[in-house]
C-alpha cells in the first residue's frame, strides 16, 4: 500500500512540472495570439492558430497523464495538493520568460508550499482497494455525494450564467470558482476511470459496464470545461495570481469531494489528520505569501492624452506650440497647470 502512494507521489511530481510549464508557455501563446484579434478574455478564439499555444497544451496534457495514473495509485487527498509544485514552477518560469518578477518572499513562499507538501506525503491516508466501476458507481450515488454533486451543479451554473457576463472581467474568483468547482468533479470521474482502465489492463474488463462510460461522459464535459474558463483566467490575469488561488480552491473542493465520495479519511488518527491539514495550511501560506510579492500586470492603457512612450511625452503650450519634454520617471506633465501658467503670463 504505501509503495503505491509513493508511486502516485513521484508521478503527481512529474506532473507538476509538466503543468505548472504549460501555464507559461500557453500564456505567451496567449499574448501572441492577442496581438493579432481578439483575446480569449473577450471571446476570440485565435489562440487555436498559435502554434505556442498548442505546444503548452502539449505539455499540460503530458502533465495532466501522469496525475490521471497518480489518481490510479494513490489517493486524491495526496495527488491533488501536490499540485502547489507546479506553482513553483509557475513562478519561477513567468519570472525567467514573462518578468513577472519574483521578490525574495515569494522564494519562502516556494519553500513552504515544499515543505508543507512533505507534511502531506508522510500523514496521506491509505486508499481501500476497489475491484470493479460498480463499486465506484455506488460511492458516487450516495446520497451525501449527490448532494455535492447538485450544490456544484448549481454553482457552476449561476457563475456561468450570470456571473461570468457580468464581472468575469474584474473579479479572479468568478472564472477560477468555475474551475475549481468542476475541477472536483473531474477528479472524481476521472478517477474511476482510470480504476477501470488498470482494472481492464488486468483482464477485469470493466468496458461492459455502462458507468465507465458515463464517468468518461462527466470527466470531457468538465476537462472542456475547466479548460475554456482557465484560458479566459489566464489572458485577463497574472500568471502569478491565477495559479496560487485556483490551486487553493480547486484542492479545497477536490479533497472535500473525494473525502465524501471514496471516505479517505475514515479510519484514520486524529493526529495524522491534523497533521494533513497543518500540511495544506502551511501550502496555502506559501501560495499567498508567493502571490502577495508578485507585480500585478501593467494595466492596458487606451486614454488619448496618455504618453505611447514612458520616457517621452508631448504636450501643447499655450501659444500653440508643440513641445517634447523627456521624463524618466515616466509622469506626463499637468496639461491643466501648463494651462494656468500661460493663462496668468
Amino acid at each position: 500500500m504505501y509503495s503505491s502512494n509513493l508511486k502516485g507521489f513521484l508521478l503527481a511530481v512529474v506532473s507538476s512540472a509538466f503543468i505548472g510549464s504549460s501555464f507559461i508557455i500557453k500564456k505567451k501563446g496567449l499574448r501572441k495570439a492577442g496581438v493579432n484579434g481578439p483575446s480569449a478574455s473577450s471571446g476570440g478564439y485565435g489562440y487555436l492558430l498559435e502554434p505556442l499555444w498548442w505546444i503548452g497544451m502539449v505539455t499540460m496534457i503530458v502533465g495532466e497523464i501522469a496525475n490521471f495514473v497518480a489518481y490510479i495509485y494513490a489517493p486524491a487527498a495526496l495527488v491533488t495538493p501536490l499540485g502547489a509544485l507546479s506553482i513553483i514552477v509557475s513562478a519561477v518560469l513567468a519570472h525567467l520568460l514573462l518578468k513577472e518578477k519574483l521578490q525574495k518572499m515569494g522564494m519562502l513562499g516556494c519553500l513552504l508550499c515544499v515543505v508543507g507538501s512533505v507534511v502531506i506525503v508522510l500523514h496521506a491516508p491509505q486508499e481501500e482497494s476497489i475491484d470493479s466501476v460498480e463499486e465506484i458507481w455506488e460511492l458516487a450515488t450516495q446520497p451525501a455525494f449527490l448532494l455535492y454533486v447538485g450544490s456544484v451543479v448549481a454553482v457552476a451554473l449561476v457563475l456561468i450564467l450570470y456571473c461570468a457576463p457580468r464581472y468575469g472581467q474584474t473579479n479572479i474568483m468568478i472564472y477560477i470558482g468555475i474551475c475549481s468547482v468542476i475541477g472536483s468533479l473531474t477528479v472524481m470521474s476521472v478517477k474511476a476511470i482510470g480504476i477501470a482502465i488498470k482494472l481492464t489492463l488486468e483482464g477485469i474488463n470493466q468496458a461492459k459496464y455502462f458507468q465507465t462510460w458515463i464517468f468518461a461522459m462527466v470527466a470531457i464535459t468538465c476537462i472542456i470545461t475547466q479548460l475554456n474558463y482557465l484560458n479566459m483566467a489566464l489572458d485577463t490575469f497574472n500568471t502569478a495570481v491565477v495559479s496560487p488561488i485556483y490551486y487553493a480552491m480547486f484542492t479545497s473542493f477536490t479533497i472535500f469531494a473525494s473525502a465524501i465520495m471514496f471516505k479517505d479519511y475514515s479510519g484514520q488518527s486524529a493526529s495524522s489528520i491534523a497533521s494533513e491539514l497543518c500540511g495544506f495550511i502551511t501550502v496555502l501560506s506559501g501560495t499567498t505569501v508567493l502571490h502577495s510579492t508578485r507585480e500585478p500586470d501593467p494595466p492596458f492603457i487606451t486614454d488619448l492624452y496618455t504618453p505611447l512612450s514612458p520616457k517621452v511625452s508631448w504636450y501643447i503650450q499655450g501659444n500653440g506650440e508643440v513641445c517634447k519634454q523627456k521624463d524618466e520617471d515616466g509622469s506626463p506633465p499637468s496639461f491643466v497647470t501648463i494651462l494656468r501658467q500661460d493663462y496668468f503670463k
